[in-house]
């Protein structure tokens, strides 16, 4: 864990203590108020007035996660990144009680309610590569993760919410096949996107309401060894926005960068476009043509507060966020 992630979690929890808020602990080996991060959630007030904390002790938890649509304003806290894991193998296909999941059943960690923080945690889907089998999904309003690690293969992160504005901070996102993918406004900022098969990293299924869709900032991308034909990205719907600026490309990026999902009919929607990127991967020479290079003008418009503005298109969000947690 980084030292300036230690000393920001550390002054958090003391100004919550300070300010006599309440703080739930977690701890699976029984030191805390409950031995399992569901039976916190479930244990939380709905639509509270003020912010909540969850204090998550190292340990693996092993277990299906739900925070709901009514727990709003909650910091979910770990210890360590690598040290506090939440673990579960659905997947798409898989037969639960006599009924086969799809992958909108297949997560691990689903968070749900609006305004919530998520510090240094693991969310991993162990399933394997057996098809779509999801880590991460995200249906709520403002929500940011910092220092925090998403593992699996396909699917691994479901930005599944329409009207949802999600800022990834400082994080590690690993997986094979549209392993982020979904119509949430989403940054991703500063953090390592590693691809672990020949394939596409992103599946964006923007809507036609908004002017922002993935935004990749300052991101490195790494690739396995051995992996060699990685896409930038595909369009789950063909009005599909992902946007790449000042990230570093490993040479395992096809020199076109995009592909259209076999419908000559979305290149004509989408928005793909790059800037500023590095890397031997980052050539645009022969990069499709119908992706864009973005002027200096065109990416001043990529800073947080117009990413996340109340208006983005649209009357759909009732505030402006700049991108972060109270």
């Amino acid at each position: 864990m980084m030292k300036s992630a230690v000393i920001i979690t550390i002054l958090l929890l003391s100004s919550f203590v300070a300010s006599a808020e309440k703080v739930y602990t977690v701890d699976c080996n029984g030191g805390g108020d409950f031995r399992t991060i569901q039976a916190c959630f479930d244990a939380l007030p709905s639509k509270p007035a003020e912010w909540r904390t969850v204090r998550i002790m190292p340990g693996v938890y092993r277990e299906k996660v739900t925070l709901d649509v009514y727990k709003d304003k909650v910091r979910i806290l770990g210890d360590e990144m690598a040290e506090t894991r939440i673990v579960w193998g659905d997947y798409a296909g898989k037969v639960v009680d006599g009924r086969e999941l799809t992958t909108y059943d297949s997560y691990t960690m689903s968070v749900q309610a609006d305004d919530v923080y998520l510090d240094c945690l693991t969310v991993e889907n162990d399933a394997g590569r057996v098809g779509q089998a999801v880590a991460l999904e995200t249906r709520g309003d403002r929500i940011h993760l910092y220092h925090c690690a998403l593992i699996g293969d396909q699917d691994t992160f479901f930005a599944r919410g329409y009207v949802s504005r999600v800022h990834v901070e400082n994080c590690y996102i690993e997986g094979t096949t549209d392993f982020i993918f979904g119509p949430s406004i989403v940054l991703f900022e500063c953090s390592t996107i590693h691809c672990k098969a020949d394939s596409f990293i992103t599946a964006a299924s923007t809507t036609e309401r908004n002017e922002y869709g993935f935004v990749f900032s300052c991101c490195r991308v790494t690739a396995a060894e051995g992996v060699t034909r990685v896409y930038l990205g595909r369009p789950w719907k063909s009005t599909a926005r992902t946007v790449w600026l000042e990230c570093e490309f490993p040479a395992a990026i096809r020199p076109e960068g995009w592909r259209d999902w076999h419908d000559a009919a979305r290149k004509g929607d989408v928005y793909y476009a790059e800037w500023r990127c590095e890397g031997p991967g980052a050539d645009r020479s022969g990069r499709v043509a119908w992706s864009r290079e973005l002027t200096d003008a065109e990416a001043d418009v990529y800073d947080n507060r117009c990413i996340f503005a109340k208006k983005t298109g649209s009357e759909q969000f009732r505030d402006d966020w700049d991108g972060f947690a109270e």
